[in-house]
This record gives C-alpha cells, sequence and structure tokens, in this order.
C-alpha cells in the first residue's frame, strides 16, 4: 500500500545499497504529485553518483543535469550544456519538448 512516491524511494535504497557508481533513471518523476517531484528532485540532488536520466521533464533536466543529450529516432541530435539546448527552441520544437 505505498505510494508512487514511496515506491520510488524504496527501489532507489535498493539500488543504492548495492554501492552502485552510476544511477540510470527513466522517466523518475513521472506519476508523481508535485510535493513527490520536489522531494524526489531534493534526494536525488544529494546523491553523488554519476545519475543517467531520461526524461522529457525540462525542469528535472534543469534542475540536475548539467549536460543533455537529445535523442530522436534513436539517433543523438544535441549533445551540450542545459542552458545552451534549453535555448535553441527549434532544437526543443523538433524533439516535441517545446
Amino acid at each position: 500500500h505505498l505510494s508512487m512516491g514511496e515506491k520510488k524511494r524504496v527501489a532507489l535504497a535498493t539500488v543504492l545499497c548495492m554501492g552502485v557508481k552510476i544511477l540510470a533513471l527513466d522517466e523518475p518523476t513521472s506519476s508523481l504529485d508535485p510535493r513527490g517531484k520536489k522531494e524526489l528532485t531534493e534526494l536525488l540532488r544529494g546523491f553523488t553518483q554519476t545519475q543517467v536520466i531520461a526524461t522529457h521533464d525540462l525542469k528535472l533536466a534543469r534542475e540536475l543535469c548539467n549536460r543533455i543529450v537529445l535523442l530522436k529516432n534513436g539517433e543523438k541530435i544535441a549533445d551540450d550544456t542545459v542552458e545552451n539546448i534549453l535555448r535553441q527552441k527549434n532544437l526543443l520544437l523538433l524533439t516535441g519538448l517545446e
């Protein structure tokens, strides 16, 4: 009877117990309410492990990432700093992230 946020925390705790050096997260804030998103973002911000995050959540990317790699149809179309990517409105439109 855990909430989605609690389930995500349990999953992270399980992985962290394994002593991983890299966290791979796929849409970590999906299915979370605003409070849950904020709590998970703060939790992730405190980790020292390298994080590879697949997300459409630009706010999350801005808050946690220092680099973005954009993919379209499985092809890399951009690889740059978060701020440089987010300034390119045409690129965001092309990838459906407007």
